[in-house]
Order: C-alpha cells, then sequence, then structure tokens
C-alpha cells in the first residue's frame, strides 16, 4: 500500500524562509531511516505558493490564478510518499519525523489509489495502457 504524507504549510514555509541547518539535518537522518527500510518511494519539499500557480476548471474551459495564495492552513509544503503494509505504518514512521523547534503543525495522511481499487471500471484494456504509461514515464527519467 502506498500512503502520501502532505506536510502542511506554515507562515514561514510561505514567506520563503529556508529551514534550519539542524532540521535539515534530522530530516535526513529520518528520510535514511525511511530508505534504510525500504519504505520510501518519494519526498520533497515543496516552494511557497508565490511560485505556483492553480488551474481551474469549469465548463466554459479553463483559468489560471498565480500565487501567492492566501489560505496558508490549506497549502502543501511538502511530502513523502511511503511503502508500508497498513495505514497504522504509515502513522506510526510519520509520528516519527522531525520537530526540533517544539512548533505545532499537521501532516496528513493519505492513501493512494491502487489500480485493483477501481474495480471493474478498469477494464484489462485500461489497466494495460495505464500500466505502459508508467512504463514509459520511468523510461523517460532514466
Amino acid at each position: 500500500m502506498r500512503f502520501m504524507a502532505l506536510i502542511k504549510a506554515t507562515p514561514e514555509t510561505e514567506a520563503g524562509v529556508l529551514p534550519s541547518e539542524q532540521l535539515l539535518a534530522e530530516m535526513g537522518a529520518f528520510n535514511a531511516k525511511l530508505v534504510d527500510a525500504g519504505v520510501l518511494v518519494a519526498g520533497e519539499g515543496l516552494r511557497d505558493s508565490s511560485k505556483g500557480a492553480k488551474v481551474r476548471f469549469s465548463a466554459s474551459g479553463t483559468t489560471v490564478v498565480d500565487g501567492p495564495f492566501t489560505e496558508t492552513k490549506e497549502l502543501i509544503a511538502g511530502f513523502w510518499i511511503l511503502e508500508v503494509g497498513s495505514r497504522e505504518e504509515a502513522v506510526e514512521w510519520i509520528r516519527q519525523v522531525p520537530n526540533p523547534d517544539g512548533a505545532e503543525s499537521e501532516i496528513e495522511i493519505r492513501q493512494v489509489f491502487e489500480a485493483d481499487d477501481f474495480g471493474d471500471n478498469l477494464t484489462p484494456e485500461l489497466k494495460a495502457a495505464e500500466g505502459d504509461l508508467r512504463k514509459r514515464a520511468a523510461e523517460q527519467r532514466k
């Protein structure tokens, strides 16, 4: 099972304040534990929303809204994707995330859909096409 852990933005991350040397070291050590355990699929920090955009969809087309965005509490500052055996295991890993300054924060954990979760709607043809796309994408990243 794959789970995405979403690190919520703070006023500091939205202001472009970079992590301290201590936090970078502690996060590096935590990420090393994830790698050593074989559960880390991906993990990255995200730049503040002033460097981002939102694309809104409607019946009449799309609209692009440039950042920054005002609702900091709804923004994401980073993420991990973990491959683990259960939701509980994902929670246990995320409970170990460093918090060197003791500030209140929140990390949301969400399960990633797997092909079998779509049932009969994902026909064998669609499943094969999806597998081919994943394979091609992986080859392009090499």
